[in-house]
């Protein structure tokens, strides 16, 4: 099973991890501009891709339907400016499990990424440094002695480590209190972003936490930064259920009341079921609403969202008719999980 559909420790708050490393090769400009540069670059890792091993597969992104690139962007396994990138270049290495996924050609030469469920920093890391390794013993990285990884942004050199985890925070929304919460840890050296990375919004309640600094820290300093203050988020955030669980009727009447829409809607919109979803999910896992499962919020997060959705119906669907097919899809799962 996928990663994504998989429960892991403290995941009532904390979706998933990821750790991403930034890595460029020997023997290649930094910025590859050319169809060239980048064909010299893909063909050299694509030669290697069963020496690195660990069940990865090479594809090109111009290869793929646009629906494919955006159902990889709402898994987030790549970013949506390279899903978009108009001149079709690049490509990703990646593994039946989708927890590894290799962007080739992105800003950098490559950029590593591992995921798990829940929050698992040490974990994820010790599989990012172990398959790191396996890929500078083949290719060899350009590294300086000083400053450490070299990087096309320079926010990156030094480790190239980016540890990022989603956490789902409904409860301080509901409260007034996550504004001041995210304002407070972004103090400590901590970025928070939306569900797909920089430049984008929070939707259901969901945001990415993670380092702003690469240099002048060790992998092991980063995550155990980071793991300190997730866990104070995710302190926050239960306490915040907590007050809500103890108002009582209310609470269980707004969750009840959205899961009513959920499994009676003809017709839903993604915007409204981001939405729903955010407060059902913290519905069972305040064990308010006992008629679903994690699996099942799990499915309905990634089967209702838009690209996804039309990769599980094999077809191009357009607005209106997916908003009637998501509701479908919506009343299959909680049908087929029963």
């Amino acid at each position: 099973m996928n990663w994504y559909l998989q429960s892991g420790k403290d995941s009532d708050v904390a979706i998933s991890t990821r750790i991403r490393l930034a890595r460029n090769l020997n023997g290649f400009k930094f910025n590859l501009n050319s169809k060239n540069e980048i064909d010299r670059l893909e063909n050299k890792i694509k030669d290697n891709v069963f020496a690195i091993g660990y069940g990865l597969k090479f594809f090109k992104l111009k290869d793929m339907d646009d629906i494919t690139k955006m159902s990889l962007v709402e898994k987030n396994l790549i970013s949506p400016e390279f899903a978009l990138e108009k001149n079709e270049i690049g490509s990703i290495l990646i593994n039946d499990e989708e927890n590894i996924c290799i962007m080739i050609g992105e800003e950098d030469h490559l950029r590593l990424q591992f995921f798990s469920s829940g929050l698992d920093l040490k974990n994820t890391l010790n599989l990012a440094i172990e398959v790191d390794k396996k890929i500078e013993e083949i290719f060899g990285y350009s590294i300086n002695k000083k400053y450490g990884y070299l990087t096309s942004c320079p926010s990156n050199v030094g480790t190239g480590l980016r540890a990022s985890v989603m956490v789902h925070l409904p409860a301080l929304s509901k409260t007034k209190n996550v504004k001041k919460i995210l304002e407070t840890i972004s103090n400590f050296g901590i970025s928070i972003r939306g569900v797909y990375g920089e430049n984008t919004q929070s939707t259901g309640d969901m945001y990415q936490i993670s380092n702003s600094q690469s240099i002048g820290l060790t992998e092991e300093e980063i995550i155990k930064n980071i793991e300190i203050i997730v866990q104070r988020i995710i302190q926050q955030e239960r306490k915040a259920r907590r007050i809500l669980a103890e108002s009582g009727i209310e609470t269980e009447d707004e969750i009840y009341r959205d899961y009513g829409i959920l499994t009676n809607c003809r017709k839903i919109s993604s915007n409204e079921t981001r939405k729903i979803l955010s407060n059902i999910k913290m519905g069972v896992d305040l064990g308010i609403l006992k008629e679903l499962t994690d699996l099942q919020v799990q499915k309905l997060y990634l089967y209702t969202k838009p690209a996804n959705l039309q990769k599980y119906y094999g077809e191009e669907i357009d607005g209106i008719t997916r908003d009637i097919k998501r509701a479908e899809i919506i009343q299959k799962i909680l049908k087929d999980m029963n």
